[in-house]
């Protein structure tokens, strides 16, 4: 590597600062320039004369000095550049605004509201000053806003009085020529107000609520994205006082959708167009300006558009992607399993090798340029500040990165021209063709698809919809009727097994959400996506319900690894952890949003695992494993949340716990299944039962309540001590004595028999402890085991008369030989005998208990085992024809190994 010291020199800006502000130069101590450091050259500077917008010149040329030097002599890392840059344009801005405001208020007073308060302000920075990454020649693009409108003061004398919208439109032009005029010092910074609302044409200034409206009436897709990087850059004092927060409630719903909103790949593919059509015209005859560093193919500004889209796209309900800086936004989507962790990684690096050459040819003469020279003592230069023995390693080096980031790009948003029902498309949108009448597809349908479509052909809401909509409704269709055409004519070993219930399932699933035109654009922008959809339709029925109800959930589907993987409740947690941080660093976090984040996060969640064992990844005992793990796992995290806003609480952490019976105890939940909870605290505190009353009816709410993302789960608190007559919630010592018989209320057979499914689910370790202590009490104690029996069997006859079965059907629950069989005999086995053998009292499910108590000798040789694969194939059954809404009453023989099977268990513990 040739050696740096100096090279800094090889630049004409740094030689002319150089001679022009040589007794300025120390005003900057050693080191990285600092706003702290601006300020006190600033003060030097002022204190000898100078006027303030020559003062601020002259300190960003002080400043650009020193960053060549640091970044070609030292080798600063680019954060320091870009942090340097940034916060002297925060430190110009607030200097020209408080001059500005300052020299106003002599001659109109300040700017009032209607109550009389000081009307603020606000300078927004846009793009790279609001993401705090500005380049070294950077324009600045600001739009000015101020909080309402009024009249100012009036002077000393009350005259002079303006309106407040006058005020801040004088202000601004203030602002410019203390910042960008050029002078005999050059400019601070050129300014750039042309993202301002309706543009060039507009205001220079507006009030927040003409705004608001702005962005409700005429805001457009790609503004979307340049407000996605905003920021109020100054003044300063509304910054620190907090007033410049309420621009976030006004943008995050115009940027952020609630949903999944792939619509705006449409609009980044026009505005890439555009830029790149721009860039074309430029260098039209001018060879040398086509070698664009930031808007040529693979340039900064696509690996920019790589990372807002992904945002834009997931941000409404990610709110951990909602960050400004680019570098930080690519870890950020890696962590969110968005694109993979090795891509990130190297689009890091291109983007901090790209800038680095943006600046070296910025530094060369102080243009706002980002195309490589054509001089070779130029290139020279370049390449040696960036430590390359000469031109072609750099160029090499150079081109490397800009391919990888172009094939990114392409990937991201479809580079590729494919045609598609008869128009040739990029990336399946941007240009195309008027939408033909769906009619015009029929007859290249297969049949029972087309009859489907037919419906559509003259249905008035599908003509209402859009052009554009309808132009992706017809891709769609013509898709989904070639994915039928051949998945009828595989032979492969994974065909999907119904393909016409597939794509007739897929049109009754899409026809309700035809107004919702982000479920068009996403399958149109992810044809993965769409074919994993069909596959996933063609298994079974319940699942095209699911989707309807939660039609957001279908682009997990686009994720490659998502089959593969299993539930992991520490990734969940920490990921809604996560969310629940960048809802609180905005405000957002109020009940509503946690309650629709914890759905949108546990329907997802389900339908990953649906997805796996529609594929044939689970068993039947895994996804039952998967789905207990998540009820646990979101159970703990609304207990958590849920407690900090629970009125008069006493204590940061509640001393309490929830206890899972049935199902969800005996970790065998369903798609679906209800939650049998009990609620226990012990807390002596005589605020105590109030606030834990209160407690559970907020975490019962929580979980229950329908909002716009649906609901979590049914609560059924029946199991409670005195059931649905008894309190909600008591304390433990109450439960304990109920269980072990203290006193007259005591827990009755049938409640014995859930409690061997019982088990500490979430809240206090010392209570969880304490229940174990009180359920193998209460299991292991002595029993009369003929009246156990009687009990027992007479309970089975009470469930088996509530469940009739027709006539020549087995039902494979309730039927004599039914799993049920199978779990009032384990209960009996447990009940009967763990008091001798202590392996009967583990809450490990009926199959393994009922291998256990064939070892204990508890059943004859070979019964235990043969129960138990009856009781799992009698599951898979009924699992099965849950998913495709079938009765689970099947004809006996379907069956009959397994009846028998159970009744031979029945016979052997009951006689």
């Amino acid at each position: 590597m040739p050696p740096s010291r100096g090279l800094s020199s090889g630049s004409r800006f740094v030689q002319r600062l150089r001679r022009r502000y040589a007794d300025e130069l120390a005003l900057l101590p050693p080191g990285a320039p600092r706003r702290l450091h601006m300020e006190s050259a600033f003060a030097a500077l002022r204190a000898a004369g100078r006027p303030t917008g020559d003062a601020l010149r002259i300190v960003r040329q002080l400043v650009m000095e020193r960053l060549i030097a640091r970044d070609c002599d030292e080798r600063a890392p680019l954060e320091e550049v870009l942090q340097a840059v940034t916060e002297l344009a925060e430190f110009a801005l607030d200097t020209a605004c408080r001059e500005a405001c300052a020299e106003l208020d002599m001659v109109h007073g300040a700017p009032r509201t209607a109550d009389g308060q000081r009307a603020q302000l606000w300078i927004v920075g846009m793009g790279k000053l609001g993401a705090r990454e500005l380049n070294v020649s950077s324009d600045i693009d600001l739009i000015y806003l101020y909080d309402q409108d009024g009249d100012t003061a009036g002077d000393a004398q009350g005259r002079g009085s303006i309106a407040n919208q006058d005020y801040f439109g004088r202000a601004v032009k203030r602002i410019y020529q203390l910042v960008g005029d050029t002078t005999e010092h050059g400019f601070v910074f050129r300014v750039d107000l042309a993202l301002r609302p309706n543009g060039n044409s507009g205001p220079s200034v507006v009030s927040l609520d003409a705004l608001e409206e702005y962005f409700q009436v005429q805001g457009r897709e790609w503004e979307r994205f340049a407000w996605l990087k905003s920021r109020v850059v100054a003044p300063t004092a509304a910054i620190e006082s907090g007033s410049a927060q309420a621009l976030r409630g006004v943008v995050l719903p115009f940027v952020f959708r609630r949903y999944l909103d792939y619509s705006v790949f449409d609009a980044l593919r026009s505005l890439h167009r555009q830029i790149r059509e721009q860039a074309m015209r430029r260098s039209a005859g001018r060879p040398e300006r086509a070698n664009d560093v930031k808007l040529s193919r693979g340039g900064i500004r696509e690996i920019e558009f790589i990372v807002q889209l992904l945002q834009v796209v997931r941000g409404g309900q990610f709110p951990e992607l909602r960050t400004r800086p680019t570098l930080d936004a690519l870890q950020r989507l890696a962590r969110a399993g968005l694109m993979p962790q090795a891509t990130a990684d190297e689009l890091d690096r291109a983007y901090r090798f790209l800038r680095q050459v943006e600046h070296r040819i910025q530094y060369l003469d102080d243009q706002q340029t980002h195309m490589l020279p054509v001089a070779d003592d130029d290139l020279r230069w370049i390449s040696a500040t960036l430590d390359f023995p000469d031109c072609c390693a750099f160029l090499e080096k150079l081109d490397t990165y800009r391919e990888f980031v172009a094939q990114e790009f392409d990937t991201l948003l479809g580079g590729e021209k494919r045609c598609s029902g008869g128009s040739c498309q990029r990336g399946g949108a941007g240009q195309r063709a008027a939408p033909q009448d769906l009619g015009e597809l029929l007859a290249s349908l297969p049949a029972p698809f087309a009859e489907r479509v037919r419906h559509w052909a003259d249905n008035p809401r599908i003509a209402a919809l859009r052009d554009e909509a309808r132009a992706r409704l017809r891709q769609l269709v013509i898709r989904t009727g070639r994915w039928l055409e051949e998945a009828e004519a595989s032979t492969a070993g994974d065909r999907c097994a119904h393909p016409v219930d597939a794509a007739l399932r897929w049109a009754d699933w899409i026809e309700p959400l035809l107004r919702r035109e982000s479920y068009l654009a996403l399958l149109v922008e992810r044809p993965g996506v769409h074919e994993r959809l069909l596959r996933l339709l063609g298994a079974a029925k319940w699942p095209a319900r699911y989707l309807l109800q939660h039609p957001g959930v279908i682009d997990e589907l686009a994720s490659p690894d998502m089959l593969a993987a299993r539930f992991s409740a520490l990734e969940f947690e920490g990921e809604l952890d996560a969310r629940h941080r960048s809802l609180s660093r905005t405000g957002e976090a109020d009940e509503e949003a946690l309650m629709n984040l914890l759905r949108r996060a546990h329907h997802a969640e389900v339908f990953r695992i649906l997805a796996r064992d529609l594929e044939g990844r689970l068993t039947v005992e895994q996804v039952a494993d998967d789905l207990s793990a998540l009820a646990d796992t979101v159970l703990a995290i609304t207990a958590r949340w849920c407690w900090p806003h629970v009125r008069n609480r006493h204590r940061e952490l509640p001393r309490f716990a929830v206890i899972g019976y049935g199902k969800l105890g005996g970790k065998e939940l369903g798609y679906g299944s209800d939650l049998d909870i009990v609620f226990v605290y012990d807390d002596e505190d005589e605020r105590a039962p109030e606030v834990y009353a209160a407690y559970v009816r907020k975490l019962i709410n929580w979980l229950t309540i329908k909002t716009r993302e649906g609901d979590l789960f049914e609560i059924d608190t029946a199991l409670r001590p005195n059931g649905n007559s008894g309190l909600l919630t008591i304390t433990f010592d109450a439960y304990e004595k109920y269980q072990l018989g203290r006193g007259s209320n005591t827990a009755w057979t049938w409640e014995h028999q859930a409690m061997t499914r019982a088990r500490y689910v979430l809240g206090s370790a010392e209570l969880g402890a304490r229940f174990n202590e009180v359920r193998h009490a209460v299991i292991a104690a002595p029993r009369d085991r003929a009246a156990l029996r009687q009990e027992i069997v007479a309970m089975r006859e009470k469930v088996r008369a509530a469940h009739p079965v027709r006539a020549g059907r087995f039902d494979v629950k309730h039927s004599a030989g039914g799993m049920v069989d199978a779990e009032f005999a384990v209960q009996y086995l447990v009940l009967a005998h763990s008091g001798e053998v202590p392996a009967l009292l583990d809450n490990v499910g009926n199959i393994a208990l009922l291998q256990r108590a064939e070892a204990a000798g508890l059943l004859p040789a070979g019964v235990g085992h043969a129960a138990g694969d009856a009781y799992r194939e009698l599951r898979r059954l009924q699992h099965r024809a849950r998913l495709d809404e079938a009765p689970t009453q099947v004809p006996p023989e379907l069956a009959a190994r397994e009846r028998a099977a159970m009744l031979a268990l029945w016979e052997a513990v009951f006689g």
